[in-house]
C-alpha cells in the first residue's frame, strides 16, 4: 500500500497501464479492480474517493485501497473521476478497518459504510431526460405522459423522485419503462455530491484606502454628500481591528442600520470589496482559562503519577475513581500534555448528552483546538470535522486537536494519536447494535491505541467487569481513585421497601413516602432531585380486566406502550403506532386498565403531587432534535428545573452542584432481566445515578424504591461494595463459562416466515455442533422473538479465552459459508455479533 500522504510522482516517458482496487460501501466481501485511464494515471492515489460504474448503469464513489500495474485476469471497467486532491482516509485507518472487518466478522464494505460520514458517500439518482430522436405529439400523449414531458422541456433532467412528485403517485417505473420503450424518453445516472461548503459575504476596505491619510480624506468626502455611507463606514471600523479587516456583511449592515443598496454603492466605487468566502459550519470557542490553574489534590496527583507509570509500561490504563473523585481533571492535565507534544486526543463518550457537559468545561481550556463529532450533528458538520481532523494530520491546520464524541469518533482520519480516553468504558452504548460492523467502541479504540503507539485511559466508577479482569490479571495497569474531590462523602444510600409502604398506605402515585418526604425537603431547601426510571413512555401496557387481552404490535412480538401526550400506543422496536382502543378489541369490555409506569407518567405525577415545581424530563421521546439535550440540562444547570426524571441518560457523568437527592423508582426490573450480566449493570446503573447526588458540600441522599431490599446486589450499592460483587459474579461466571473466561459469538438468523426460520436454524446448528459440541446453546427464540415482521433464531458459540479467537472464527465462517451454499435457505437473513452486550 501506498504512502497516502506522499506527493505523487512525475510522469516517467514511457505510457504505462494501471489499475485500481477500489472499495465500496455494500456488504459483499472484497474490493473490486477498474482501469485507471491515463489521462488520471498519475493523480490517482491511495485513500482518495474515485467515481466507478457498479453494475449495468449505477454510478458509485469508492475508495482506492491499492495501486498495480499488474494485469488482472478479466476485463474490468475504467475508473470514471477522481474526487478528491486529497486522499481522505490514510493507511492507518485502512489497516484499522482490516482489523474491525476480521474480529467483528463483516464485510469491508460495511466497515466503510459506518466509517464515512454519509456525504462522503455518493451514489447516483436515475434522472430522465426527453430522447433526441423525440418530437412533441401532444395528442399522442395520455395525460401522465404530458406531465412529464412539459416538465422536462422547462429543464432537461428530472429525477425519478421528482417524476413521482409530477404525477402524483410513488410507483412510475412502469410508466417511465413504457415511455422508454416508445421512444420518449432516456435514462440516466448522475453523480450528485452531497457536501456543500457554507459561503458567506464579506466586506473589506480596498487597499487604496487602508492608509490612514487616504482614509481621512474619503471620511471628510463623505461627511459632506454621503452621511449613510459614513456611518457604514464608521460601523466597518468598529467591527474591524485593522483598516484590512474582514467583516461579514450581515453584521455590517445590521451595526450601522443600513441596507445592501449603500454597501453596493460604495463597493461601486471602489471603498469596500464584497465577495463571498466559504467558512466552517463548526462554533469556534476561545480560551478561558490556562489548564496549569487546574491543582490536583493529593489523591489525584498520586492518580496521575500512575496513569504515567502505566503509560511508560506501555499498557492501557484503567483509572478506578468512585462518582465525584475528579477524574476530569486528570484528563485535562492528559490532553494538555498531548496537545503540547503536538499530538491529537481523542475523547470517547457513551452518551451524546454528556458531551454538552464536557465540551462546556473543555473548551474554557482548550478553545478552537476542541472539536465534536457525533450522530446528531448535520451531514455537512461532520464533513468539516473528518476534514479539518485530516488537515491537522496534514499539518494544514491547527483546530481539531481534540476531538470529543460518540462511538463513531472513533473512525475519523488520525495520523498522529497521542491519547485516548474512553470515559464510563463499563457503558453498553459504546457497542454497536445494528446494522453491522458490531463493534465495540471500548476494545476498538484499544486497538487503535496500539496502531498508533498512543497511550489509551479507560475511566469508570463501576468499570466493566472485562476490563477490571484484565487490570487485574496484569494486562493492564489499575489506578484508584477512591475518595471523591474536596473531601465530599459519598453519598447516603436508603432502601425503601415498598411492600411496607404499600401496607402504610404511604404510597402517592409511585412513590413511596420515603422518597416524597426527601423530595420535599430538598426542594425546600432550593436545592435539585434527579429521578430515575429506565422505561420511557407512560404507561408500559394497557390490559382489559376482563380477558386480559394486552394490544400488541402487528409487526413485533411485543406489548405496545401507552404515550399520552400524542395519545397513541407505540412499538419502541418499529415505531409502530396506533389510536388508544375505547374498548377491548378481544372482548369489547371497556373495563381497560394501565399497568406499569414509565417517564411520561412520573413527569405527569410529580406535577400533580408537587404544584408549582418545574420538572423536566430527559429521554428519547424529548430529545428528538439537535439541541433539546443541551437546552434540557442547562435548564437543570442554571436551576431553571427543580426535578429531572429520566431514563439512562441521566446515569452518565452528570455533574450538578445541587443535587441533593436522587430516586431510583424501580430498582426490581433490572435485577430480574434475564442475562448473564444483569448483576453486573443494575450494580452501575444504580450506583453511577447515586453518584449524581451530593457532588458538592452537604452529603447527598439516594433513595431506592424496591420490594426486595434483601436482594444481595441491592446490599452491595448499599455498602458501595463493587469489589465484593466483582468476586461473587467471577465465581458464577468461571462455573457456567462466560465473559471474561469465555468469548462468545452469538449467530442470529431472521426470516418472515417462522417454519423456514426454524428449518434454517436447526440446518445451521446441525452444522456447527459436530464441532463445538456442549459450546454451542441454541438455536432458541430471544425474548422478543419478531421485529418488523421477521421471525429471530439464534444460537451462541462459547470458547475459552486461551484457544486461538481467529481460528474459531474462521471455522463459524466457514460452517456459514456452505449454509449459504444451500438453495432453500437463501433467504435466510444471517447475523454474527461477536463479543455480544
Amino acid at each position: 500500500m501506498t504512502n497516502s500522504s506522499v506527493t505523487p510522482p512525475s510522469p516517467p516517458t514511457e505510457r504505462i497501464t494501471r489499475f485500481v482496487e477500489v472499495l465500496l460501501p455494500i456488504p459483499v466481501p472484497g474490493t473490486f479492480t477498474y482501469r485507471v485511464p491515463h489521462a488520471l494515471n498519475y493523480a490517482v492515489r491511495v485513500g482518495q474517493r474515485v467515481a466507478v460504474q457498479f453494475g449495468k448503469a449505477k454510478i458509485m464513489s469508492g475508495l482506492v485501497v491499492s495501486i498495480t500495474e499488474k494485469v488482472p485476469d478479466v476485463e474490468v471497467k475504467y475508473l470514471m473521476d477522481i474526487l478528491d486532491e486529497q486522499p481522505q482516509v490514510n493507511d492507518i485507518q485502512f489497516k484499522f478497518w482490516n482489523w474491525v472487518k476480521e474480529y467483528y466478522l463483516c464485510h469491508p464494505g460495511e466497515v466503510m459504510q459506518a466509517a464515512l460520514p454519509s456525504a462522503l458517500k455518493l451514489s447516483s439518482e436515475s434522472a430522465v431526460a426527453l430522447s433526441e430522436d423525440f418530437v412533441l405529439d401532444s395528442m399522442a400523449l395520455n395525460d401522465y405522459e404530458y406531465l412529464i414531458v412539459e416538465a422536462l422541456q422547462v429543464q432537461p433532467k428530472i429525477a425519478i423522485s421528482e417524476v413521482s412528485k409530477i404525477v402524483g403517485f410513488q410507483k412510475v417505473m412502469p410508466l417511465i419503462h413504457s415511455m422508454m420503450e416508445k421512444g420518449i424518453l432516456v435514462m440516466e445516472e448522475e453523480l450528485n455530491e452531497k457536501y456543500k461548503p457554507k459561503y458567506e459575504r464579506f466586506a473589506r476596505l480596498a487597499p487604496a484606502y487602508r492608509a490612514e491619510e487616504s482614509l481621512q480624506e474619503l471620511m471628510d468626502a463623505l461627511t459632506k454628500r454621503a452621511f449613510k455611507q459614513l456611518e457604514l463606514l464608521l460601523a466597518y471600523l468598529t467591527l474591524g481591528n485593522g483598516l484590512d479587516a474582514e467583516i461579514k456583511v450581515v453584521d455590517l449592515l445590521k451595526k450601522a442600520s443600513a441596507t445592501s443598496t449603500i454597501l453596493k454603492t460604495m463597493s461601486d466605487k471602489g471603498i469596500f470589496e464584497v465577495y463571498d468566502k466559504q467558512v466552517s459550519r463548526l462554533k469556534d470557542y476561545k480560551v478561558q482559562t490556562e489548564v496549569s490553574s487546574i491543582q490536583l489534590t493529593e489523591a489525584q496527583q498520586q492518580a496521575f503519577q500512575q496513569i504515567r507509570e502505566g503509560f511508560e509500561e506501555q499498557k492501557p490504563v484503567l483509572l478506578h475513581g468512585v462518582t465525584s473523585s475528579g477524574k476530569t481533571e486528570i484528563y485535562i492535565k492528559l490532553i494538555q500534555e498531548a496537545i503540547d507534544a503536538g499530538k491529537q486526543v481523542l475523547y470517547l463518550l457513551p452518551e451524546i448528552a454528556l458531551t454538552a457537559q464536557i465540551i462546556n468545561r473543555l473548551k474554557q481550556y482548550f478553545g478552537d483546538k476542541l472539536g465534536v463529532y457525533h450522530s446528531r450533528y448535520g451531514i455537512h458538520e461532520r464533513v468539516e470535522v473528518w476534514q479539518q481532523v485530516r488537515d491537522f494530520s496534514l499539518g494544514k491546520s491547527t483546530q481539531r486537536q481534540v476531538i470529543i464524541g460518540s462511538r463513531s469518533a472513533i473512525f475519523l482520519p488520525y495520523a498522529n494519536l497521542g491519547l485516548i480516553i474512553v470515559d464510563e468504558e463499563h457503558d453498553s452504548s459504546f457497542k454497536q447494535v445494528d446494522p453491522a460492523p458490531r463493534y465495540n467502541a471500548r476494545d476498538a479504540a484499544i486497538v487503535l491505541a496500539a496502531m498508533h503507539h498512543s497511550p489509551i485511559l479507560l475511566g469508570s466508577a463501576t468499570p466493566s467487569y472485562e476490563s477490571y479482569y484484565n487490570a487485574r490479571q496484569g494486562r493492564f495497569k489499575l489506578v484508584e481513585l477512591t475518595e471523591r474531590y474536596g473531601g465530599v462523602e459519598m453519598p447516603e444510600i436508603i432502601l425503601s421497601d415498598m411492600r411496607v409502604e404499600r401496607k402504610r398506605h404511604t404510597v402517592q402515585a409511585d412513590f413511596g413516602g420515603t422518597l416524597m418526604e426527601a423530595i420535599k425537603d430538598t426542594l425546600e431547601e432550593h436545592n435539585q432531585v434527579i429521578l430515575f426510571q429506565n422505561r420511557r413512555g407512560f404507561s408500559l401496557r394497557i390490559e382489559c380486566e376482563d380477558c386480559h387481552h394486552v394490544p400488541q404490535c402487528i409487526n413485533c412480538d411485543v406489548s405496545l406502550i401507552y404515550h399520552k401526550k400524542q395519545n397513541v400506543l407505540r412499538c419502541h422496536y418499529c415505531g409502530y403506532t396506533t389510536p388508544v382502543p375505547a374498548q377491548c378489541p378481544a372482548c369489547h369490555s371497556t373495563n381497560l386498565k394501565m399497568h406499569g409506569f414509565g417517564t411520561e407518567k412520573v413527569e405527569e405525577d410529580l406535577k400533580t403531587l408537587l404544584p408549582g415545581t418545574s420538572v423536566a424530563r430527559l429521554d428519547l421521546d424529548t430529545t428528538r432534535s439537535r439541541n433539546d439535550y443541551q437546552q434540557i440540562l442547562e435548564a437543570f444547570q442554571d436551576k431553571e428545573t427543580d426535578i429531572l426524571v429520566g431514563t439512562q441518560m441521566v446515569t452518565k457523568g452528570l455533574d450538578f452542584d445541587a443535587v441533593k437527592v436522587v430516586g431510583i423508582l424501580n430498582a426490581d426490573n433490572m435485577l430480574s432481566f434475564p442475562d448473564f450480566r444483569a448483576h453486573e449493570r443494575s450494580f452501575q446503573l444504580m450506583a453511577q445515578v447515586a453518584g449524581r447526588a451530593g457532588r458538592k458540600g452537604k452529603q447527598g441522599k439516594v433513595i431506592i424504591q424496591t420490594y426486595e431490599p434483601s436482594h444481595p446486589v441491592l446490599q452491595d450499592v448499599l455498602r458501595n461494595d463493587f469489589k465484593g460483587l466483582y468476586e461473587k459474579q467471577m465465581v458464577t461466571r468461571r462455573q457456567f463459562g462466560y465473559p471474561p473466561f469465555y468469548r462468545i459469538v452469538l449467530i442470529r438468523l431472521k426470516h418472515k416466515d417462522y417454519q423456514m426460520l426454524n428449518a434454517a436454524a436447526a440446518e445451521l446448528s446441525s452444522m456447527l455442533r459436530p464441532i463445538f459440541k456442549h459450546d454451542l446453546l441454541g438455536p432458541e427464540y430471544p425474548m422478543v422473538s419478531r421485529v418488523k415482521n421477521l421471525y429471530i433464531k439464534q444460537m451462541l458459540v462459547k470458547f475459552n479465552r486461551e484457544h486461538n479467537a481467529q481460528q474459531v472464527k474462521d471455522m463459524i465462517m466457514k460452517q456459514i459459508g456452505l449454509f449459504r451454499l444451500l438453495p432453500d435457505y437463501k433467504s435466510v437473513i444471517v447475523q454474527l455479533d461477536v463479543d455480544p452486550m
